[in-house]
C-alpha cells in the first residue's frame, strides 16, 4: 500500500503480465493451454450428455456430477480465453477494464465456492448411500437433490459479494500491472493505494469459512463411511462400497489441497511465480483431470461412455 495523494489518478484499466518469463516459448504454451482447455470442454460436455441420455445414470450421484461438469466448463472459461489472448498478444489481449477485472474475480470466486459446496453435497450423497441405504430414497430424493444443488449455487453466489464490494472501495492509482494471468485477489491487493487490512481480513475469514464448512461436511461424511465399512464383514462388499467413493475422494484431494494453500493466508503474496503455478493447477489442470478421474474410476460412467461411443461408431458404418 502507498499513501494516497490527490495527484494520483484512479486506475480504469489493468494490464495482466501473465507468464512474462516464457516469451520465447509463448506459442508452445498457447497451444498447450488451448489443447487443455478444449479437452476440458469436450470431457465435461461428454459427461453431461451421457448422464442426460443414459437412463441408467438418472440417479442423484450423477445429477450432482453434471452440475460439477457445468462448473468446470464455466470455471475454466472465466480465465483461460483471456490468458490465451495474452499469449498471442492480440490487440488488447493483456488489457482488462476495472469493471471487467472485478467481474472476473466475482465469477471466479462464485464458481470456486460453489464447487466447494457441491463437493460437500456429493460427499453427503455417498454417506447416505453407504451408511443408510434403506433410507436413501427418502433422504436423497429428486426434490431434495434439486434443493441441495440450488443451495450450493446460492451459497456460492453470496460468497464473493462482501469481498468484491470491499475490493471496489479500494483506490488503485498506479501502477496498473497485475502480476498474474487473471484478476486474482492477492495481486490486485498488491496494487492498492489505500489500506487493505480490512479487505485482507474479510478475504481470509470468508475463504476459511467456505473451506472449513464444506471440508467439515466431507470429513464427517467420510468418517462415518469408514466407520460403516469397518463393520462390514465381507471384504468384497467393503471394496464395492468404497469403490463408489474413490473418484470423489481423489477430486476432493486435488481441489482442496491447492485451495487451502492459495487462499487461507493473511499476506498479500509470497512467491508470485509459485502462486501462478498453483493457480494453473486448480484453475486449468484440475478441471481437465476431474472428468478423467470420474470416467476411469467409475465403472458406470465408463460403461455409458463406451456404449455411447460404440453406438456412434456403429451408426457411422
Amino acid at each position: 500500500m502507498r499513501p494516497y495523494t490527490q495527484n494520483w489518478t484512479q486506475v480504469t484499466e489493468f494490464v495482466m503480465v501473465g507468464f512474462a518469463g516464457v516469451q520465447e516459448s509463448r506459442l508452445f504454451f498457447f497451444f498447450l493451454f488451448l489443447a487443455m482447455y478444449l479437452f476440458t470442454l469436450m470431457e465435461n460436455l461428454a459427461i453431461i450428455l451421457v448422464v442426460a441420455l443414459d437412463h441408467r445414470l438418472q440417479r442423484p450421484m450423477y445429477f450432482f456430477l453434471t452440475h460439477l461438469s457445468c462448473l468446470e466448463i464455466w470455471y475454466t472459461s472465466v480465465t483461460v480465453p483471456k490468458m490465451l489472448a495474452g499469449f498471442i498478444e492480440v490487440a488488447g489481449g493483456k488489457n482488462i477494464s476495472y469493471a471487467g477485472c472485478l467481474s472476473q474475480l466475482f465469477i471466479f470466486t462464485f464458481l470456486g465456492a460453489t464447487e466447494c459446496f457441491l463437493l460437500a453435497a456429493m460427499a453427503y450423497d455417498r454417506y447416505v448411500a453407504i451408511c443408510m441405504p434403506l433410507r436413501y430414497g427418502a433422504l436423497v430424493s429428486w426434490g431434495s437433490c434439486i434443493r441441495l444443488a440450488a443451495a450450493c449455487w446460492l451459497a456460492g453466489l453470496l460468497t464473493p459479494i462482501l469481498p468484491i464490494y470491499l475490493m471496489s472501495q479500494l483506490t488503485f492509482c498506479g501502477p496498473n500491472v497485475v502480476d498474474h494471468f487473471f484478476c486474482d485477489a492477492s495481486p490486485l491487493l498488491a496494487l492498492a493505494c489505500s489500506d487493505v487490512t480490512l479487505k485482507e481480513t474479510v478475504d481470509f475469514l470468508v475463504s476459511l469459512t467456505v473451506l472449513l464448512v464444506s471440508s467439515t461436511v466431507i470429513a464427517i461424511s467420510y468418517g462415518n463411511i469408514v466407520w460403516t465399512l469397518l463393520h462390514i464383514r465381507s471384504a468384497a462388499e467393503r471394496r464395492k462400497a468404497f469403490s463408489t467413493c474413490v473418484a470423489h475422494l481423489t477430486v476432493v484431494s486435488l481441489f482442496y489441497g491447492t485451495l487451502f494453500f492459495m487462499y487461507v493466508r493473511t499476506k498479500v503474496a509470497s512467491s508470485i511465480n509459485f502462486n501462478k503455478v498453483v493457480s494453473v493447477f486448480y484453475s486449468i489442470v484440475t478441471p481437465m483431470l476431474n472428468p478423467l478421474i470420474y470416467s476411469l474410476r467409475n465403472k458406470e460412467v465408463k460403461g455409458s461412455l463406451g456404449r455411447a461411443f460404440s453406438l456412434k461408431l456403429w451408426k457411422g458404418q
